[in-house]
């Protein structure tokens, strides 16, 4: 009974703490989702009236002209969406394979100089991205004189180090005694590789996929470097193509953004269970 009392004493507290809860949450949630909300609504304005620069949270009318200003303003739109798919999905691929080839080498091979190798690239993980940009831009453009291609938007980023990172703290989580009895069978290091690293590591080659095509799509900053024709540009670069020194075809670029985010939606809720499982790999024990 004292310890009932404790708890019916403690009832409105209990509530009044989740109450302020809730209403923090909720305001986080508020705050993450109205740049999406006024993007979208944003998006079903008159294209005229972009001039103006009257935002409002509610259209005065709804229309898709903006979305067909959008489409019609360039020759190169659909080339936009094409650029920032063929360069997101190339980097996406090749992250996820180099980068579990290299979790698998870290963790499960030993070689002369593993550690060492593998602190030097987390150090250079530390090394913000900014700070590389220009010795980069220098390679590409003037020492290789890859400007303007689909090389210079993809090889800088062939493979990240935190994705190595990944693989490889989850591929030390696989028992050593699967690889050892693989080897016993006659198995070489692809076979193992392939036939035992590569399934047992789905989630966490889904969760690099996810992450990773997410930022190459999103990216502005390399590509509006590299890129001097509308033809190579990608969406995120192609949007600045609606602001003018004197006005911003504002409508039209919200349409744009909200056309440039629909894979990024439909990848995320598609393979969230996915990305969930990798999120709580090893937080439980057993």
């Amino acid at each position: 009974m004292a310890l009932f009392k404790q708890h019916t004493d403690h009832k409105s507290i209990l509530y009044i703490r989740n109450g302020i809860i809730i209403v923090v949450l909720f305001a986080f949630a508020l705050a993450t989702l109205f740049p999406i909300y006024f993007m979208i609504i944003s998006s079903f304005g008159d294209p005229i009236e972009a001039g103006a620069a009257s935002y409002s949270l509610w259209p005065g009318k709804f229309t898709l002209a903006s979305y067909k200003f959008f489409f019609d303003y360039s020759e190169h739109s659909y080339r936009w969406l094409i650029n920032s798919f063929v360069v997101a999905a190339c980097v996406t691929v090749s992250n996820v394979l180099f980068a579990s080839l290299a979790g698998y080498a870290f963790s499960k091979i030993r070689f002369r100089g593993r550690s060492v190798l593998f602190a030097v690239l987390l150090c250079a993980m530390m090394i913000p991205y900014q700070v590389t940009q220009v010795p980069l831009y220098i390679l590409i453009v003037n020492i290789f004189q890859m400007e303007n291609t689909y090389t210079a938007l993809i090889a800088p980023s062939l493979v990240t180090v935190y994705n190595i990172f990944l693989a490889k703290q989850f591929i030390s989580s696989i028992p050593t005694e699967i690889i050892e009895s693989a080897k016993v069978e006659g198995c070489s290091q692809w076979q193992i590789y392939a036939k035992i690293i590569l399934p047992l590591s789905k989630t966490v080659m889904a969760v690099m996929a996810i992450l990773t095509f997410m930022e190459s799509w999103n990216t502005f900053f390399w590509p509006f470097l590299v890129t001097n024709t509308m033809d190579m540009q990608t969406i995120q670069v192609g949007l600045k193509n609606f602001r003018f020194a004197n006005t911003t075809y504002f409508a039209p670029m919200m349409a744009g953004a909200t056309i440039s985010a629909v894979p990024m939606f439909i990848l995320f809720f598609s393979l969230q269970k996915y990305f969930l499982e990798g999120v709580t790999v090893g937080a439980v024990k057993g």
